[in-house]
C-alpha cells in the first residue's frame, strides 16, 4: 500500500501554496543579496567635467533683454536673462534673477526664440510653435503645459568678480545623448 501511494505522488507538486512563496520569498532574498555583494565595489560614478565659458558681464545686463550664446557646443543655442529682481532657481547676482536656458524645446525640438514673457511675477519662455509647451524660469525651467514631458535644460552658470561663466548643463539637450561637444550628436 506503501507503495501505491508514493508512486500516486510522483509527478505530484508536494508544496502547498505558503511552502512555495516562503522558500521562493527566500531564495529571491539570497540570490539578490549575492548580487549586490557582488557589485557593490566595481560600480564607480563618472564624472563629466564641462568646459567652461565666459557668457557676460553682470553689470551690463538689462533687466529682460535675452543675450544669445552657444553652449556647451556651437549647435547648442542659448539664452542669458536679467528677469528684473524675480528670484530663480540658480539664479545668479545680488536678486538671483540671472540665468540661462537653452533654446531648444525638450518635446521635439522646436525653437522658443521670441518666447520669452514676464507677466508679473511670471518668467517664462513658450509657447513652442509646435505643441505649444511652456516653461517657468523661475522654477528650473519646469514645463507648465504643453506637450513637453522635460523641463527646459538649465545652463548652470558661475559668478567671479562680474563675469559670469557657464560651467555645464542641468537636463539632456533635445537631440543628444550627450550633451558634451567630444562626442557630439548621436
Amino acid at each position: 500500500m506503501a507503495d501505491s501511494a508514493q508512486k500516486e505522488d510522483q509527478g505530484r507538486c508536494t508544496l502547498n501554496r505558503r511552502e512555495f512563496l516562503l522558500y521562493g520569498g527566500t531564495a529571491a532574498v539570497a540570490v539578490s543579496t549575492i548580487s549586490l555583494s557582488l557589485f557593490s565595489g566595481s560600480a564607480r560614478a563618472r564624472v563629466v567635467g564641462y568646459p567652461r565659458q565666459w557668457i557676460a558681464r553682470l553689470s551690463q545686463l538689462t533687466d529682460h533683454q535675452l543675450l544669445n550664446f552657444r553652449y556647451p557646443n556651437e549647435q547648442a543655442q542659448s539664452f542669458l536673462v536679467k528677469m528684473g529682481g524675480v528670484q530663480a532657481g540658480g539664479g545668479l547676482g545680488l536678486e538671483h534673477d540671472v540665468v540661462a536656458f537653452s533654446y531648444i524645446c525638450t518635446h521635439q525640438g522646436g525653437s522658443l526664440k521670441g518666447g520669452y514673457k514676464a507677466v508679473g511675477e511670471h518668467r517664462v519662455m513658450g509657447q513652442c510653435p509646435l505643441h505649444l509647451s511652456t516653461y517657468d524660469l523661475t522654477r528650473h525651467g519646469i514645463i507648465v503645459s504643453g506637450q513637453a514631458y522635460q523641463s527646459l535644460p538649465q545652463v548652470v552658470l558661475e559668478l567671479e568678480g562680474d563675469d559670469i561663466y557657464a560651467s555645464g548643463v542641468m537636463g539632456l539637450l533635445h537631440g543628444y545623448h550627450d550633451n558634451l561637444p567630444s562626442r557630439g550628436k548621436p
